[in-house]
């Protein structure tokens, strides 16, 4: 028997997959009724160890215990009705079905007609209605999961994992697509479920999130649990250098670059769709970061969307080094130098069943054919290791495929694949989103470099130090309308916060 002061152990956990020590004698315990965080660098076995006490992963030794009493789950079913529900970093909904069987997928009401079982969806409807009242959400149950924002679609996640009525509820960064108003919900529902006594195992890079709402911090690195403190004990710096185990005092690199002339110049663009960016202009200038801050639903996706040809629009134009562009799709906007990282990593990012090779060359395969049109698959090699070790992408082989990858890594290989053709302007939507503070300093590092040499980025962000950090302008949008643009020197949380937060 275990000791019942602990409501989860996993003791002397051990996980390895072809190449790469995943997990190497992990033992985590969490009280009840505890909110402890579980923090890393990407990579460092996080999601890994999780997904082994989710009955996604058998582990390849050691033990869990669940209240007490020895465990083995062999499905997420199986830990799901033993009290155990998880919100994974990634979205994992059926988009053309509604909210309401999203969140009663797999165990839907059911009513008896004679020998017959049928679906219930009137009671899935009230119990649907039931929950978001309890949690203070307001989303209709009968709309289609597609039309939904990724915060939408993540609240759903959180209400989902809520609905099972679970002793431990793993969240792994759930409030990655959120917005500031939506975290202080998230955390009142965590509040909540604290009361009642339910153990939530809390996983974020976001460091001021982790001091608010966490107990107890346990940190892991390359595999290895390296260390369990109460949070009121550490702080900001202690905490970064136990997860890096290196200095991470300076957040930002010194971005060197002055900025030049206009390379991309937009006028009055409205998009074709009623409510979203309306009359927005502004200009971009080579070498410079041009930062795009505002809530959820200022539409800053839709508006750097458009520009790279995803999204209609209305009327508007756009000009490429003082020329008028017509982009219709993002071929257009490829063969004007633009790129773009999306927003939704495994939505619009990644191939999920390819390899990191396949990830990494996938926009820039014209330029490695030779003169019978065949590709120099050694010369792409080369290229894409380049690429990945400057980005210190981790990884047991090139080979592998992306979706065995952290979503950290995954960010880097899709920054590597646009390093590939190094487009004069590159969008870059939320491009730290999920990623730790190593790997984000890195990311960094290849903006500044861009724009040292020249080429010019747009970085769209719900992180007011990144926005901060690494413009040399920010421009604030709110219900589709630019609000202004402030200098790096007149760019505070406060000034942002004030344009953001405008009404008509």
């Amino acid at each position: 028997m275990s000791n019942q002061e602990y409501i989860l152990e996993m003791k002397n956990i051990t996980k390895s997959f072809p190449g790469v020590k995943a997990l190497d004698d992990v033992t985590l315990k969490i009280r009840p009724g505890q909110v402890h965080a579980l923090m890393g660098e990407n990579g460092a076995g996080k999601s890994t160890l999780m997904k082994c006490l989710f009955g996604m992963y058998k582990e390849d030794a050691g033990e869990i215990y669940l209240n007490g009493e020895r465990v083995n789950f062999h499905s997420t079913k199986d830990a799901l009705e033993h009290g155990v529900s998880m919100i994974h970093q990634e979205l994992s909904n059926v988009p053309d079905r509604p909210v309401m069987e999203n969140l009663w997928l797999g165990r839907e009401p059911l009513h008896q007609v004679g020998p017959l079982k049928f679906v219930d969806h009137k009671k899935m409807f009230n119990d649907t209605k039931e929950l978001m009242a309890k949690l203070e959400m307001d989303i209709p149950p009968r709309v289609s999961m597609r039309t939904l924002s990724i915060s939408h679609q993540q609240t759903c996640e959180i209400a989902k994992a809520v609905s099972y009525n679970a002793s431990v509820v793993v969240m792994d960064e759930p409030t990655s697509s959120l917005s500031e108003k939506e975290v202080s919900h998230l955390f009142r529902i965590i509040r909540t479920l604290k009361d009642e006594g339910v153990a939530v195992i809390y996983i974020s890079h976001k460091m001021s999130e982790i001091f608010q709402i966490s107990d107890e911090v346990s940190v892991m690195r390359d595999g290895c649990l390296i260390a369990t403190k109460p949070s009121s004990e550490m702080d900001d710096n202690s905490l970064i250098n136990l997860m890096v185990g290196r200095d991470m005092s300076h957040r930002f690199p010194t971005v060197e670059s002055v900025p030049g002339d206009v390379c991309l110049k937009v006028e009055g663009l409205t998009s074709v769709v009623p409510d979203s960016f309306k009359d927005v202009s502004f200009e971009l200038r080579k070498g410079e970061i041009l930062g795009i801050g505002g809530l959820v639903g200022a539409q800053r996706t839709e508006l750097v969307e458009a520009i790279f040809g995803l999204r209609g629009i209305a009327s508007g134009d756009i000009y490429i080094n003082n020329k008028k562009i017509d982009i219709k799709s993002p071929q257009d906007a490829i063969k004007n130098g633009v790129g773009l990282i999306t927003e939704d990593r495994r939505g619009s990012g990644i191939f999920p069943l390819l390899s990191i090779i396949d990830n990494t060359c996938m926009s820039s395969l014209d330029g490695y054919r030779n003169k019978m049109g065949l590709l120099d698959h050694k010369r792409i090699y080369t290229d894409i290791v380049k690429s990945n070790k400057q980005l210190r992408t981790k990884t047991p082989t090139y080979q592998t495929r992306i979706q065995n990858l952290s979503g950290g890594n995954q960010q880097k290989v899709i920054v590597a694949r646009w390093m590939m053709i190094t487009p004069d302007i590159l969008i870059m939507d939320e491009p730290t989103r999920g990623i730790d503070v190593g790997a984000k300093f890195e990311i960094y590092c290849i903006m500044a470099d861009l724009v040292k040499s020249g080429k010019a980025v747009i970085m769209v962000s719900s992180e007011m130090p990144e926005l901060i950090g690494m413009s040399h302008r920010i421009m604030v949008l709110c219900n589709g309308k630019k609000t202004g643009t402030l200098s790096k020197e007149d760019a505070s949380q406060e000034s942002i916060m004030r344009l953001a937060a405008q009404f008509d």
